[in-house]
């Protein structure tokens, strides 16, 4: 047995030791995404929404959940002379990096769905799972969001599930906060 053998301890811990490298992956841009979750829409209208103090505090109050950023980028989805709905991007915390994400509201504020933009984590993808993102479609004011009840979690995937959930309850509050 060499002397040297103990240096083979530390190399061994210190890998294991060390974060994950991040994995991002584009899933789709900004038009795509605007098309996949409005496919029958002609324009869509930027519409960014300047959220004040006071909004921030209804905003909070209303879904429990907190407000990062003070402006959230919407657009108007038209088409066929109508209004077919907002087009919301956001993005929240995965395990340690963002994800980049939409929201489409149908006019009365009812989730028509989501999609996952940019992903940035190393594990966890499996939310853009089009069953998972199924289970917002419907979801309107005064809808449960609750992980383990009614939108199901992901085994390995449970930080970026409660966070879109999370998220997407944050919209929805915006919506009826501020945008109806």
């Amino acid at each position: 047995m060499s002397n040297h053998n103990w240096l083979m301890i530390p190399a061994l811990i210190i890998p294991a030791a060390l974060p994950a490298p991040a994995c991002a992956v584009q899933y789709l841009t900004l038009e795509q995404a605007q098309q996949a979750l409005f496919p029958w829409a002609a324009q869509f209208v930027r519409a960014d929404v300047l959220i004040t103090q006071e909004m921030k505090q209804r905003i909070e109050k209303s879904s429990g959940v907190r407000v990062r950023n003070t402006m959230q980028q919407v657009w108007r989805a038209g088409g066929g002379g109508k209004e077919l709905g907002w087009f919301v991007l956001d993005e929240v915390i995965g395990k340690h990096e963002f994800i980049t994400y939409a929201v489409a509201l149908l006019p009365d504020g009812t989730v028509k769905g989501i999609d996952i933009l940019d992903y940035r984590e190393t594990h966890g993808s499996q939310i853009k799972n089009e069953k998972w993102r199924a289970q917002f479609v419907g979801k309107r004011e005064g809808d449960a969001f609750r992980l383990d009840e009614d939108i199901k979690n992901i085994s390995g995937a449970t930080l970026s599930c409660n966070n879109i959930t999370n998220g997407v309850k944050r919209i929805v509050a915006t919506y009826r906060e501020v945008m109806k």
